[in-house]
């Protein structure tokens, strides 16, 4: 085993949650093992990073009304990374990633990081959300698409045709946003000015977003980027010094 202080260890966290009538419910967590796996592939051989069991389940309260969704609540999911980053460090390990691929809990990985760190000042949490390495996803997608698409839309669809396309039910596809637009100042469920809403609220269906536009070309395309970043990603906290 390489220097245990400069091994970077990466906890992929998902969730089991309903993403519409033609997606399974392991969507996050899949998306997650798949681009960290690809990722690992391609890193530098001399750079010791390793990944942790994923934990599937996570905070998906605002799904709560659609069949299959099992949540954690917010305290206790902080309360399991905190627990766990307390057996990595006594093992003497001090860089880990939170790589997050739920949209609903990046503020639980940003506190959980932040107070690890305020316990274990020698420890240094990473708290990143999967699709935040790369921006060429965003290339591919319609301008509305961009703007209100949040949850098992075109990006999480085409994805899901690239990792695991046998779980994917095109024929069931839908294509549906919030029925609201942004008010005068930009009040909306999606930007800087939101407020809290449920899955209910905002759709029917449990989709928010065009599922119809998806490809499994956009998806591989989508894959890859992120892998490389990821990759990248690994390769800057191996280097990361304070």
């Amino acid at each position: 085993m390489p220097d245990k202080a400069n091994v970077v260890l990466v906890q992929p966290v998902g969730a089991i949650e309903q993403h519409g009538p033609h997606l399974p419910l392991v969507v996050d967590s899949a998306i997650g093992v798949a681009v960290l796996g690809k990722a690992l592939d391609r890193l530098d051989t001399d750079i010791p990073a390793y990944t942790l069991p994923p934990l599937h389940y996570g905070k998906s309260n605002e799904h709560q009304h659609f069949p299959g969704t099992v949540s954690l609540s917010a305290e206790t999911l902080l309360a399991t990374l905190r627990d766990l980053a307390d057996s990595l460090y006594r093992a003497g390990f001090r860089k880990l990633i939170l790589m997050n691929s739920h949209g609903g809990q990046p503020q639980v990985m940003e506190i959980a990081a932040t107070d690890i760190h305020a316990k274990y000042e020698d420890f240094w949490v990473f708290p990143i959300f999967t699709w935040r390495v790369s921006d060429v996803y965003k290339s591919l997608m319609s301008n509305e698409e961009r703007q209100f698409a949040m949850h098992a839309g075109d990006a999480e669809t085409s994805l899901m045709l690239a990792i695991l396309p046998q779980w994917v039910r095109m024929s069931k596809a839908v294509k549906e946003y919030p029925p609201d637009r942004p008010s005068e100042i930009g009040l909306a469920a999606k930007g800087a000015l939101t407020f809290s809403w449920l899955t209910r609220d905002i759709s029917d269906s449990g989709v928010v977003g065009d599922a119809t536009a998806a490809t499994i070309e956009k998806g591989e395309q989508i894959l890859d980027s992120l892998a490389e970043g990821w990759a990248n990603l690994i390769r800057e906290v191996f280097e990361f010094e304070r």
